[in-house]
């Protein structure tokens, strides 16, 4: 009896020792884990916590914190990404707002101190003031637009809506301008309708907006492009150009708030670089895609993907 009981005992000592050990071992490991992961905090680097164990719960552990880091560093890469554009933005507000009200102020100022200008002087003078006042609305209201589209607050009805109407509308509004450029227009709109599950005032600002956009910077091409087809899931348009195009390493950064080319800025180029942001956003609440691909003075393309109705 004596000998079984102490047989007993040295078996429970034994498993006391092993577990004794294996705590201990967990303890190692767990801390070992804590110096990882804050060395990976302190670099800031997407390291992963390694550590070579047969103990299931820590696995399982070292899975779910290497992910929880990836995210974190994701999440950190997105918020100096979304920074960096913020004051970059802020930079080209403060520019696009401050030309124009200098521009006015000195108008204003000319009124005010000159009395030897004439009625007809004063007119021209104050026509100009009313045409730079309303390039800062224009880019305030632009800056709103985007804003509201950003934040979800501004919701889009939709409705069926017959896409090759809304494209001939479009290209015919801008006639006058495409003429004056002394550019030719390509048109490729089948007669039958294509129906979309759509917005129209957004489809039109869309179309407006890419319209605008290839006359301003492809005008040199001398040639403007705007197509309208259909396959069985989706409703495919184009607008396109043979202007100077944009460079392979600028393609990315177009639909970027306030992103303009250098030469943007230059009286020819003059734009806010809101446009193509709000048509992208425009696009993706309306359920669609859109894509760029530019070779210069060859063909420019803008192509806005939508899903196609089901009748």
């Amino acid at each position: 009896m004596i000998l079984i009981l102490s047989l007993v005992i040295l078996i429970l000592a034994v498993l006391l020792a092993m577990q004794l050990m294996k705590l201990r071992a967990r303890s190692r490991q767990l801390d070992e884990i804590h110096q990882a992961v804050n060395a990976i905090k302190e670099a800031g680097t997407l390291e992963r916590v390694l550590l070579f164990t047969d103990d299931v719960q820590l696995q399982r552990l070292l899975v779910d914190m290497n992910r929880l880091i990836e995210d974190t560093h994701q999440v950190g890469a997105k918020q100096r990404a979304l920074e960096s554009s913020m004051r970059r933005m802020l930079s080209n507000i403060s520019h696009d707002l401050k030309t124009p009200l200098t521009v006015v102020l000195g108008y204003t100022e000319t009124m005010i101190q000159d009395n030897r200008l004439s009625d007809e002087e004063r007119e021209k003078l104050l026509h100009k003031v009313h045409s730079k006042a309303a390039e800062v609305l224009e880019l305030i209201n632009k800056f709103f637009d985007l804003a509201k589209l950003e934040s979800g607050d501004k919701q889009l009805p939709l409705t069926p809506v017959n896409a090759g109407e809304v494209c001939r509308r479009n290209i015919l509004s801008f006639y006058d301008l495409i003429h004056a450029q002394g550019m030719e227009v390509n048109i490729e709109i089948p007669e039958s309708p294509i129906f979309l599950l759509s917005n129209e005032e957004a489809l039109d600002r869309i179309l407006h907006n890419l319209i605008s956009n290839a006359i301003r910077y492809g005008s040199e091409g001398k040639l403007l492009g705007l197509s309208l087809r259909a396959d069985e899931s989706d409703v495919v348009i184009e607008v396109w150009d043979r202007g100077k195009g944009i460079q392979e390493s600028h393609q990315d950064k177009v639909f970027e708030r306030m992103y303009t080319l250098e030469d943007s800025r230059n009286k020819s180029y003059q734009g806010s670089g809101l446009g193509l942001t709000i048509t992208k956003r425009l696009v993706e609440q309306l359920n669609g895609r859109i894509t760029l691909s530019s070779k210069p003075d060859v063909r420019t393309t803008f192509t806005v993907k939508f899903p196609r109705m089901k009748v």
